[in-house]
């Protein structure tokens, strides 16, 4: 059967203030149960992060894995609230721009929900050059 949505999310923009590039700057969500995703690295059916894989192949690993556990807990990448994106070498990171913006149009299309991006100087897993968290809300 089918029924009404009652989930509804926003994107926030103080007045006066640029549209972000790529982000927003907060997201207003009501209605519907949060999931909360843990750090994603790179790897494929927990098999680990392969060795020499660049920041954009990893970038786009990693937002799979993220959108792939929000899709089993029953939502869509459109659910999405808030990433947080945590790097080894932020410098890398900017370079691989055209690789990172491919892997969101592929993973996230034009959804835009608020970012974090923070430099880091290890993460769990040796090969690991980037790791994805996300909170979603879904119906």
């Amino acid at each position: 059967h089918s029924r009404m949505s009652n989930k509804t999310s926003e994107a926030i923009l103080p007045e006066g203030w640029q549209r972000a590039r790529g982000f927003s700057y907060g997201m207003k969500s009501s209605g519907g149960t949060t999931i909360r995703v843990a750090g994603q690295v790179a790897q494929v059916t927990g098999a680990g992060v392969a060795d020499g894989l660049g920041m954009g192949a990893q970038f786009a690993q990693s937002l799979a894995n993220v959108v792939a556990v929000v899709e089993t807990a029953g939502g869509s990448a459109g659910d999405i609230v808030m990433l947080r994106v945590y790097v080894t070498d932020i410098d890398a990171f900017n370079a691989a721009g055209a690789e990172l913006g491919a892997a969101w149009m592929e993973h996230l299309g034009k959804h835009f929900p608020a970012m974090t991006l923070v430099e880091v100087t290890k993460l769990i897993d040796s090969n690991a050059v980037i790791e994805i968290e996300a909170e979603a809300v879904v119906d």
